[in-house]
């Protein structure tokens, strides 16, 4: 059996999600705003701009810590999870740095949704 590619394994996951929260993620940002809400666990609420934008990067760091970039170091007064880049990101323009987002997205996901 032939392997999917990245696109074909982000368009399965979309659809997914699609089944799961009821709307079909918009692009990589929503998806990435949805694993921070997850990794956050405090559960749905409103986030202000800057929090949404601190939602991704949680969600960057954990994504990516799949394959040693950044190591979690604890919480921090508010609860919010706390990463430390352990070994830096591979340099790449925008759409090779996507595919890697994407790449790790994707193995996120079969991890975290059996």
């Amino acid at each position: 059996m032939e392997e999917k590619t990245t696109d074909e394994a982000w368009d399965q996951l979309l659809d997914r999600l699609q089944t799961l929260i009821g709307k079909r993620p918009g692009d990589l940002n929503a998806v990435l705003f949805l694993i921070g809400v997850q990794e956050l666990g405090k559960g749905p609420k409103r986030f202000s701009k800057e929090q949404k934008q601190d939602l991704m990067h949680l969600a960057v760091c954990r994504v990516l810590s799949q394959s040693g970039y950044y190591t979690f170091d604890g919480y921090d007064k508010d609860g919010w999870p706390q990463w430390t880049l352990s070994k830096p990101v591979p340099h790449g323009d925008l759409l090779e740095q996507e595919d890697l987002l994407k790449e790790h997205i994707i193995r996120y996901f079969e991890s975290e949704l059996v």
